[in-house]
This record gives structure tokens, sequence and C-alpha cells, in this order.
């Protein structure tokens, strides 16, 4: 009898076990069995959205984060790490079309695509809407401090100007700041004639003893605590940091910017196609498209989310410019047939 009891206890503590381990193995394929890795901008997006993401559709997101194009393009290209959900720009989304990196994307998946203004679909980078949906948009200007700047900020003429030594803060960002001179001398931020390219670099040579430094996110907390004058930033950047500092403007240079849009895209590394468009389809939600646009400043193209801003946030003219302003402005374009002379002369710049 002992050891039937014995056998039985045995049985009875093998059935517990099986029994916690399989609720256990429930509860992990609810939180993490299924997994995407999203790979976006530093500081671009509200991360409780990626946990309320996670608790409704049981879908585990790894996040990492890139500063600029070309390094996500590399590490893309690497293939180092299976990324579902990318988030490049214009000029970059052509490029990975092109070298058939991306997935088309299902858009019948995409059901808040509705809710996108028309203006934001067709543009030349993805002219069938096919690759990609729009999450941000924006142009680049001269954020400044106005108790250190007494001069018209009305041209990009001003980043050169003596007056301003060790008080400019220039974009580490090789378009970025080569498009900055190209546009000071009157040429297309897109173009490929080299002589116009060397007269860039030549400008931004001449620079070099003017800026405080090339620089990227951090560029927000240094102009928040006053340690520049002046500094070509993002809009949506600019956005934050005059809500943090009273004393900063933004002014859209005479002769034209970049105006450009950010989207969501699919690699051909993700191993889950099908999770990928959900968590896109997610972030076109109005309410989650208005909660990132909330938190991080950045100009929505949810015509839905925008009618739910707050007045003064939605009539912003640094956020929602009036075409009058974009005069002159250019998107950028796909450039990888000459990139190694952008590369050169970029490595020759900042050699200085």
């Amino acid at each position: 009898m002992k050891e039937a009891r014995k056998t039985a206890a045995i049985f009875l503590i093998l059935a517990i076990i099986f029994s916690l381990t399989a609720c256990a193995g429930g509860e992990d394929s609810k939180k993490g069995t299924t997994s995407i890795t999203v790979f976006n901008w530093g500081d671009y997006i509200d991360e409780s959205v990626l946990g309320d993401f996670e608790k409704e559709y049981g879908i585990q997101v790894n996040y990492d984060y890139f500063t600029t194009n070309e390094e996500m393009y590399v590490k893309l290209k690497s293939g180092g790490t299976s990324y579902d959900v990318i988030f490049p720009s214009d000029y970059m989304i052509a490029r990975l079309i092109k070298e058939d990196m991306l997935h088309k994307i299902d858009m019948s998946n995409i059901t808040n695509l509705e809710h996108i203004g028309e203006e934001f679909k067709g543009l030349g980078y993805d002219p069938n809407n096919e690759y990609s949906v729009p999450y941000m948009w924006g142009t680049v200007g001269i954020l400044y401090n106005t108790t250190m700047v007494d001069d018209p900020v009305d041209s990009w003429n001003i980043l050169w100007n003596p007056k301003y030594e060790k008080n400019i803060f220039m974009l580490d960002s090789q378009r970025d700041s080569i498009a900055v001179a190209l546009k000071k001398l009157g040429y297309s931020l897109n173009t490929r004639v080299e002589s116009e390219l060397e007269q860039a670099k030549q400008e931004l040579i001449k620079q070099r003893p003017l800026v405080l430094s090339y620089v990227g996110d951090e560029v927000k907390d240094k102009m928040i605590g006053g340690e520049a004058a002046l500094a070509v930033v993002w809009s949506g950047d600019a956005i934050f940091m005059m809500w943090e500092n009273e004393d900063l403007e933004y002014a859209i240079p005479k002769e034209g910017t970049n105006l450009w849009f950010d989207a969501m895209a699919i690699p051909k590394t993700s191993k889950n196609k099908e999770a990928a468009e959900k968590f896109i389809n997610y972030m076109t939600s109005p309410e989650i498209a208005l909660r990132n646009t909330e938190y991080i400043g950045y100009s929505t193209p949810n015509v839905t989310a925008r009618e739910m801003l707050d007045d003064e946030i939605r009539n912003d003219k640094v956020a929602y410019p009036d075409m009058d302003s974009l005069e002159g402005s250019e998107v950028f374009e796909d450039l990888s047939d000459i990139i190694e002379v952008y590369n050169r002369i970029w490595d020759e710049i900042k050699a200085q």
C-alpha cells in the first residue's frame, strides 16, 4: 500500500509539473513567442506605444534605433539582424526599392491607410504606394536663440557669418549638411554635377572654423541649454526645443530647403511579415498617430490625428507650414549612382 501511495504521489507531482509547464508555455505564447524587431530613429516614438501593441496583439517588440539613413542602410545591408519594420526617409526608400530590399506591403492589411492625407501618397520615392506607409514629415531649417542672434535669420548665409564663430551646430548627416551648402549656392540639393558638389564642399570647409560641432540627437539638449546661437535642425526637433526654451525660434531660409518624408517599410530580412503589417497598421491608427506626434513633436501625415491636435499645434506654421514658405524646397532623391562622390566629399569635409 505504501508503494502504491508513493507511486500515486509521484504521478500527482508529475501531473502538477506538466500542468504548470503547459500554463507557462501558454503565457509565453501570449507574451512573446511571436516577435518583431523594429529599427527606428532615436527619440522618434512614444515608447509606451510599444507596450500597448504587445498587450493588444501578443506580439513582442524588440526595438533598435539608428541616427542616419546611411547607418540604417549599412546595417540592413550587412544582414546581421533580421529587421521586420524600418523607418527610412524618402530617398532611402527609393534606393531600397531599387535594390530589391523591401517587401511589397499588403495594403489590404493596412486598414488605417484611409487616415493618411492624399498629398502624402503617390510621392516620387514610392509612386504606386506599394512599399511604404507614411509616418512623419517636415522641413530642415535654422533654430536660433533670440537672446544670442540679433541679425535676420532668413538665409543660409547666416551660418557663414564670422560673428557666430563656435556658436553654430551643423547636422552630422552628409545629405543634410551638403544640401545646406548647395541651397546657399543656389543649386539643387539633388545635383549630380560634380563641379557644384565641389563648390559645396569648399563652402563647408570654409565654414568649419565657425562650427562648434556636427551633431545628431544631442542637439536638443544643447540648444535648450543655450550652448550655441544657431543650429541646423529638423522641424520636429525644433518644435520640441521651442517647447522647452521660449528663447528659441525656427526659420526656413528663403533659398529653400529639404522637404522630407519618413515612412514605415518591411525589409526582406523580415521573418514575420504578417506581424509587421499589424504593427504598421497599429501605428497608423489615429489614436496612436496622435500619441506619437504629441510625444515627439514631429508633423503627422495622418489627417484624422491632426484634427485631434490642440489648435495651437495644429495651426503651428513650423509643424504645418503653408506652401509659400516652402518655395524652392525639394524632396531628396536617391543618388546612389553617385553616392561615392558624396561620401568622398563628406569625408574631406569632416577631415578638416
